[in-house]
């Protein structure tokens, strides 16, 4: 019975010191400042494990093609180079203050770090605390199966490819702008 009560007693004094800790304000949340390694340890941790839970059951698309990959191309180059970078440009070289930094998807691709369904999963939810927002309320299932069809691809794609898909997308956005600049006119 005193060993219970001892840890009864040392669960409380560890949630008040804890308490006490959170609420001195001692612990700096600037994002110029990176985390104490235990710190980190605990966040990286808890997020690849539930990234790896919560994606269990989720069933990938028959595998894909080029049109595909080019509608996840045109969503990744808009909404996620400025912080995951692209071929010819590093996350580091980004240098975009975040703490923690976003990972380079393109080295993180190449060594197998995440499942297409875990990708799937991050993309759609996001990630607390990360700056890695969801993407779920405003994209379909369809498009976000279409970014992780192109991440697959990133780790192949030269700098000089990547070049020629947005030159292309450029292409693309320009006729359609002046296209529909045409109708615009012709209509009033």
């Amino acid at each position: 019975m005193r060993i219970i009560l001892t840890l009864i007693l040392m669960i409380i004094l560890a949630l008040a010191g804890l308490f006490v800790f959170i609420n001195s304000g001692f612990y700096n949340v600037a994002a110029s400042k990176p985390h104490t390694k235990f710190t980190q340890w605990i966040l990286s941790t808890a997020m690849e494990k539930s990234v790896k839970h919560h994606a269990k059951g989720i069933k990938p698309p028959p595998p894909s093609d080029d049109s595909i990959i080019q509608s996840g191309f045109d969503h990744y180059n808009e909404m996620c180079v400025g912080c995951h970078g692209k071929p010819g440009l590093s996350v580091s070289e980004l240098d975009n203050g975040f703490n923690p930094e976003p990972p380079d998807l393109i080295e993180e691709m190449k060594e197998g770090e995440w499942s297409a369904e875990e990708l799937f999963w991050i993309t759609k939810n996001g990630i607390k605390m990360s700056a890695m927002p969801a993407f779920g309320h405003n994209h379909s299932e369809e498009e976000i199966w279409t970014i992780v069809a192109f991440l697959e691809q990133l780790p192949k794609i030269s700098p000089e490819e990547y070049k020629a898909m947005e030159d292309a997308a450029e292409g693309k956005r320009r006729k359609h702008n002046h296209e529909h600049g045409q109708e615009h006119e012709h209509n009033h």
